[in-house]
């Protein structure tokens, strides 16, 4: 276990953003992550947890405790089943997947970041998500003391969220299994639209699993969600923000300010999201409340090629970032009364 002290946290996040941690330490095992968990708790030191620092925003300061950077390997296929270690990288993991034929991640190829950071977030994207393939998870309880395995139900899923996320003091992620579909070398159906209309296939047919990974990588890399160290566009955490869900009261008063605003014949985008939810888009809202592709002037901007995305043009400092998401977040709440919510973890700062 490597243990190193007053170490830059920016270069193991996807912004390279943050300060420096009082001591980080390096932990390859599972019997290691408990250990230096154990030790922190034990000497009552804040504990903050990295996989791949892709969900990631550190204060300028840094951390005044211990990072622990797990660093755990470990891919198992047993049929259609699969089970990764926390720190195995998860764009690697879809690969082997859809290497081996077994559908169910294939559309959530190219999303940076470590296989235990998927349940917390309960990752998704182009009609997947990992609720859907997650069996259980292996974590250490550090209430009790235990290693404890949590089924799917346990762990409490909803949109970009779970008991993991709720309660993010309580668990450390070790492992995580899903179940798979062997479907003769075709992907699951294919949910969301564009990536249909891209394929050329009606919403729920089958495409070859090479087809819809590869697919999802070019729609990914078109909007700067592919990591590359020498484009700026995608020193970013992702989407910044979630897409709101709206009950029917604040959908109404929502559609009624974007009439006021945008004319009497626009829309907003609107997909069901559960009894009287409604889910519409973050990037959407962020466009039209004038933060267009490339807003800023600063070391931290929007993305030339996703609105959704706030981006470290080389030499931003946290503040910066933080500085351009509260512009975003006031803009839009201005415009259509809608208060938008980080996605990446905040670690010393706030919105």
């Amino acid at each position: 276990m490597q243990e190193l002290h007053d170490a830059p946290l920016a270069p193991l996040t996807t912004f390279r953003l943050g300060g420096p941690a009082t001591r980080l330490v390096t932990a390859t095992t599972d019997d290691e992550v408990i250990a230096a968990v154990r030790e922190a708790d034990a000497a009552g030191t804040p504990l903050l947890v990295i996989g791949g620092g892709s969900n990631l925003v550190i204060g300028d300061k840094g951390f005044d405790g211990t990072a622990l950077v797990v660093a755990t390997k470990g891919v198992t296929l047993d049929g259609t089943g699969l089970e990764l270690a926390a720190g195995e990288v998860w764009t690697d993991a879809v690969a082997a997947c859809v290497e081996a034929g077994l559908a169910g991640i294939e559309c959530l190829a190219g999303i940076p970041g470590s296989a235990g950071a998927t349940p917390i977030q309960n990752v998704g994207a182009y009609g997947q998500e990992v609720a859907s393939t997650i069996t259980e998870v292996v974590a250490y309880d550090r209430r009790s003391g235990e290693t404890v395995t949590l089924s799917n139900e346990l762990c409490a899923f909803s949109y970009r969220h779970s008991r993991f996320k709720a309660d993010p003091e309580r668990y450390v992620v070790l492992r995580v299994r899903f179940r798979l579909e062997d479907a003769d070398g075709m992907s699951g159906p294919v949910r969301y639209a564009e990536t249909a209309r891209v394929l050329g296939v009606a919403p729920g047919e089958r495409v070859p699993l090479a087809t819809a990974r590869d697919t999802v990588l070019k729609l990914r890399a078109g909007k700067g969600m592919v990591l590359d160290p020498e484009d700026h566009d995608t020193w970013s955490a992702g989407s910044f923000f979630t897409n709101p869900i709206l009950d029917d009261e604040t959908f109404a008063a929502f559609r009624t300010r974007v009439r006021e605003r945008l004319g009497d014949g626009v829309e907003p985008p609107a997909y069901p999201a559960g009894d009287g939810l409604t889910k519409t888009s973050a990037a959407w809202l962020i466009d039209k409340a004038g933060f267009t592709k490339g807003y800023g002037s600063g070391p931290a901007r929007i993305s030339t090629k996703h609105t959704l995305a706030l981006t470290n043009r080389g030499d931003a400092t946290t503040e910066d970032l933080l500085t351009l998401a509260r512009e975003v977040v006031a803009g839009v709440r201005d415009a259509f009364g809608i208060t938008l919510v980080n996605e990446p973890v905040m670690v010393g700062v706030g919105l």
